[in-house]
């Protein structure tokens, strides 16, 4: 367990940013460094220790490949590095999957029960680990030669939990010589409330409708599921584009930049366009370490087939270990085919709303799979969306009316655009205060009321 909501935002957090701000600089990452393993081991610090485990193997593995004289070396110590760490990500993520299979083979059922905690954040270090190496191996970055450094970016505790997922190269320099302003920490504070605005006052209370109807989507009917999946698909949406703004706003407190993880990923027109605003930092991951590597698309049609479909099979498997990810991953990949291949020239050619609305019904389908517990529960929940049958969940959609609009204009750059317009404004710093303390009351409020509802991603 990581710290909860408001130890972190009334002890923890402060006192690591006047810390951090009063130390001279030589100093910080190393008290970052601290604050950071602080930040894992609260609450199971025997998890701590794998994260440390991670910083040794992969430091050393970056230096060792850095001095071999040779590329078959070099190679070899990529190699041991890659397998060091998903081995460990394997272990912990997918051991019990992977045995609980087996069982069902009846030669095998007496396979003893696996069933191994998964440490809090490790896809999101372990991705970041082997992009270092990789990094390394084709020197578009050099290895780390300052432990303490490196050690903080593996183990940075902003976006720590559940990204983005960050590569050494892009925060490099800013581990040497950040920069801290009074505008960059004001401006990340205001970003971080946003953020925790998306997944307090909207994702936490998207989450009881979805809660609502797949606890029994028979008895609620098809209207009602449908609304029940499109409030899981608001609240995913702020729940992790909300984490990411925090991560986001937390770093430039700190003095760093990280990358934008999200661009309003609903308002998108097709598959394809979909997947380029969700999850950037993933998407570009896997397009970098793992598609164009395996030939991208400079190979064979066939090939490049099945370049995508062995990403995407990647993609949903890393989200989770169940065999309805790796569905969901197969079903995004098929799609993303069928656009290349075939539809996506008709696509362009369709009204806007049109595209739109195929883009977000499919969309929604996805989801189903993502959120069930497995394959056949989402099959069953998506049995009755598409059944057509009345039932009694009509009558509880009725509150959520006014919070589904909200949320339907906060998913779109509505907010955004007009923050543009008006930014030069006189009055836009007082109202931008005003409306910044409002959302950090009614967050902090809603905290204190509620139960403890974490992130969806800290499950991957």
């Amino acid at each position: 367990m990581v710290f909860s909501s408001l130890p972190f935002l009334f002890l923890f957090l402060p006192a690591v940013l006047l810390v951090s701000h009063i130390l001279p600089f030589r100093f910080r990452n190393g008290f970052l460094l601290l604050a950071n393993l602080v930040f894992y081991a609260y609450g199971e610090p025997v998890y701590v220790l794998i994260m440390i485990g991670s910083i040794l193997v992969n430091y050393f593995c970056a230096r060792i490949m850095d001095r071999a004289e040779g590329q078959s070396r070099r190679r070899g110590v990529l190699i041991v590095g890659i397998v060091l760490n998903l081995a460990a990500l394997g272990v912990f993520k997918y051991a019990g999957l992977f045995v609980g299979t087996l069982k069902h083979i009846p030669a095998l059922s007496g396979l003893p029960e696996v069933n191994i905690a998964l440490p809090i954040g490790i896809s999101f270090y372990t991705f970041q680990a082997v992009s270092y190496l990789i990094d390394v191996y084709w020197r578009d970055c050099p290895a780390s030669d300052r432990f303490v450094s490196f050690a903080c970016y593996i183990s940075l505790f902003p976006q720590l939990i559940a990204g983005p997922i960050v590569r050494y190269k892009d925060v490099n320099d800013q581990l040497s010589h950040r920069v801290e302003t009074p505008t960059l920490f004001n401006s990340g504070a205001r970003l971080f409330v946003v953020g925790m605005a998306k997944k307090v006052l909207l994702a936490n209370q998207f989450s009881q409708l979805w809660d609502l109807t797949s606890a029994d989507p028979v008895a609620a009917g098809a209207a009602a599921a449908w609304c029940g999946a499109i409030a899981y698909t608001l609240q995913i949406y702020f729940d992790f584009s909300g984490y990411s703004d925090m991560a986001r706003g937390l770093g430039r407190m700190l003095g760093f930049e990280f990358c934008i993880n999200f661009n309003y990923p609903y308002i998108s027109q097709s598959v394809t366009e979909f997947w380029r605003r969700w999850h950037i930092s993933l998407s570009s991951w896997f397009r970098d370490y793992v598609y164009i590597p395996l030939g991208g698309n400079r190979c064979s049609k066939v090939r490049n087939c099945v370049n995508i479909l062995v990403v995407w099979a990647l993609t949903g498997f890393w989200h989770g270990a169940g065999w309805n990810f790796l569905f969901w991953g197969f079903y995004y990949g098929v799609l993303l085919l069928i656009e290349k291949l075939v539809l996506g020239k008709y696509i362009k050619r369709w009204p806007k709303a049109l595209q739109w609305l195929y883009a977000m019904v499919i969309v929604v389908i996805g989801w189903v799979f993502f959120a069930s517990p497995d394959l056949s529960s989402a099959l069953a929940y998506l049995g009755v969306m598409f059944s057509g049958a009345p039932g009694d969940g009509t009558v509880v959609l009725l509150p959520w009316l006014g919070l589904a609009v909200i949320g339907a204009v906060a998913a779109t750059p509505l907010g955004k655009t007009l923050w543009e317009k008006y930014r030069d404004r006189n009055w836009m710093p007082l109202a931008e205060g005003v409306l910044t303390l409002a959302a950090l009351l009614l967050c902090v409020g809603s905290l204190v009321s509620d139960s403890y509802n974490p992130f969806l991603y800290f499950r991957f």
